[in-house]
């Protein structure tokens, strides 16, 4: 069994709403086992044989039928979310800044994520691989800051997604094996 962490994109915004014991509950009828969600957000972790790629397609596929949307979603093997976390250069949050993770599930698609935000003014983030990269924002102005307005525009809706260092952290702790 593989150890895996899900991230769902805009669970629980933009109307989209599920209820993580519904999920939950939903996902029992997949190759899944070990099932937990976190932080009511779209952090999910779990066991399964199959591939990340085989997760992601059956992930998506069980959020399409239990809950009509279309469903995007970023899987991580459990080790690499605690290397990602590990490799990240920039703080915890303090009041003045917060410390984010963009996620994706397509490495063309990040890298010219990575590029257009590393042009824009103000804009302060390392790759941390194929699969994210990690950025500041200054707290309370998050949403305002230029690589998030980059990276919330719909070209990157469907391969990516965005945690912030704290909720990474719970994740990897979450995931991590027994």
């Amino acid at each position: 069994m593989n150890s895996y962490a899900v991230f769902l994109r805009g669970v629980n915004v933009g109307g989209v709403t599920i209820r993580m014991a519904e999920l939950t509950e939903a996902l029992k009828s997949r190759p899944f086992s070990a099932v937990k969600t976190l932080l009511a957000s779209g952090n999910v972790v779990l066991s399964s044989e199959l591939s990340p790629a085989g997760v992601k397609k059956e992930f998506e596929a069980c959020l399409r039928e239990a809950f009509g949307y279309d469903a995007w979603v970023v899987v991580l093997a459990a080790e690499r979310v605690s290397e990602l976390v590990a490799a990240c250069p920039y703080p915890a949050d303090d009041k003045s800044t917060h410390t984010y993770l963009t996620l994706g599930s397509d490495a063309q698609v990040l890298a010219e994520l990575y590029a257009a935000g590393s042009a824009a003014d103000g804009a302060e983030l390392t790759m941390l691989g194929p699969e994210a990269l990690a950025w500041l924002a200054p707290a309370g102005g998050t949403l305002d800051s230029p690589f998030s307005k980059l990276s919330s525009k719909p070209k990157y809706k469907a391969s990516t997604t965005t945690r912030n260092l704290r909720t990474m952290v719970k994740v990897r702790d979450a995931a991590a094996p027994a």
